[in-house]
C-alpha cells in the first residue's frame, strides 16, 4: 500500500510538471496576444474603437471578406465533398497521387500561391486573355479573391469528410437501395446526415482561415478600398501609413468572428459526439 503511494507521488508531480508547461506555453502563445491587442484597442475607450470599425472604408473590407469568405464556403462545401466522395469510393486512376496534391495549399507560401494564379489568369495568359474576351477579369478583381480564398482552404473540407466516409459501412447504404431508393435519394437520406458534422467542420474552418488570408489576395486582388481591399488588407495599409491604432477595430472584429466560429464549431461536434454516444 505504502509503495503504491510512494510511486503515485512522482506520477502526480511529473503530470503537475506537464500541466504547468501546457498551461505555460498555451498563455504565452494564445491567450497573451490575445488579451493584449483587446487592451490596447479599447485603450482609448469604445468610442474610439465603434469608430474605427464604423469607417466606410473598414466596413467595407470587413463586408467583402465576408461576403466572399461566405461563396468560397459554398464552393469548397460541394467541391470537397465531392472530391472526398471520389477518392474514397471510386478508383480513379493514380488516386494516390490525387490524394496528396489535395494538401500541397498547406505547403506552398500564401505569397506564391497569388504569383501561381497571377501568372495563370494574368492579362498576358493565354486563360486570362480569354475571360478577357467575354468581360471576365481574375486579377484586381473580387473573383480572384474568392479564387485565392478556394485555393488557400481547399484541403479543410475534403480532409475533413474523407475520414468519415472511409468509417462508414455500406449496409445502410445497400438496405435504402434494396428497399428501391435511388442513389441521389439515398446519398440525401443516408449519406448527408452522417456526412454534415464533418462538411460543417470543414466549412467552419475554412471560413477562419479565409478571414485572415493576407499574402495571395494582396498579389491577386491588391489593395483597391471599397473594391478589392479586405480586411486584412485594410489592417496592413493602416499599419504601413503609421496608423495601427486605426488597424485595432476590425482587427477585434475579425478575431471576434473567428473565436465565435471556433466555438459554435466546437459545440456542433460536441452534440455530434454526444449523439453518437447515446446512439
Amino acid at each position: 500500500m505504502r509503495t503504491d503511494q510512494a510511486a503515485a507521488k512522482p506520477r502526480q508531480a511529473s503530470d503537475l510538471v506537464l500541466r504547468g508547461i501546457f498551461l505555460f506555453f498555451i498563455g504565452l502563445l494564445v491567450v497573451l496576444p490575445v488579451l493584449a491587442i483587446s487592451v490596447e484597442a479599447f485603450r482609448s475607450g469604445f468610442g474610439s474603437l465603434w469608430a474605427q470599425i464604423t469607417h466606410p472604408q473598414a466596413l467595407a473590407a470587413l463586408w467583402l471578406t465576408l461576403r466572399m469568405a461566405m461563396i468560397m464556403v459554398l464552393i469548397n462545401v460541394l467541391t470537397g465533398t465531392a472530391t472526398a466522395w471520389v477518392l474514397v469510393r471510386h478508383q480513379v486512376p493514380f488516386r494516390g497521387l490525387i490524394n496528396a496534391l489535395v494538401d500541397i495549399p498547406f505547403a506552398i507560401p500564401t505569397v506564391v500561391t497569388g504569383m501561381m494564379l497571377v501568372v495563370l489568369y494574368g492579362p498576358r495568359s493565354v486563360l486570362g486573355t480569354l475571360l478577357a474576351r467575354h468581360g471576365i477579369e481574375v486579377v484586381f478583381s473580387r473573383p480572384g479573391i474568392v479564387l485565392a480564398l478556394l485555393f488557400v482552404t481547399f484541403p479543410f473540407v475534403v480532409r475533413a469528410v474523407q475520414p468519415v466516409l472511409m468509417e462508414m459501412e455500406g449496409d445502410m447504404e445497400e438496405a435504402a437501395s434494396t428497399l428501391g431508393a435511388g442513389r441521389i435519394r439515398t446519398f440525401f437520406r443516408v449519406v448527408l446526415p452522417t456526412l454534415l458534422p464533418a462538411i460543417l467542420s470543414g466549412a467552419a474552418l475554412s471560413f477562419s482561415r479565409a478571414l485572415g488570408e493576407f499574402g495571395s489576395i494582396i498579389i491577386v486582388a491588391g489593395n483597391i478600398p471599397m473594391r478589392t481591399q479586405v480586411a486584412s488588407v485594410y489592417i496592413y495599409g493602416e499599419i504601413e501609413s503609421g496608423s495601427p491604432e486605426s488597424a485595432m477595430g476590425l482587427s477585434v472584429v475579425l478575431l471576434v468572428i473567428s473565436l465565435l466560429t471556433l466555438l459554435v464549431l466546437n459545440f456542433l461536434q460536441q452534440r455530434n459526439q454526444g449523439h453518437a454516444e447515446s446512439n
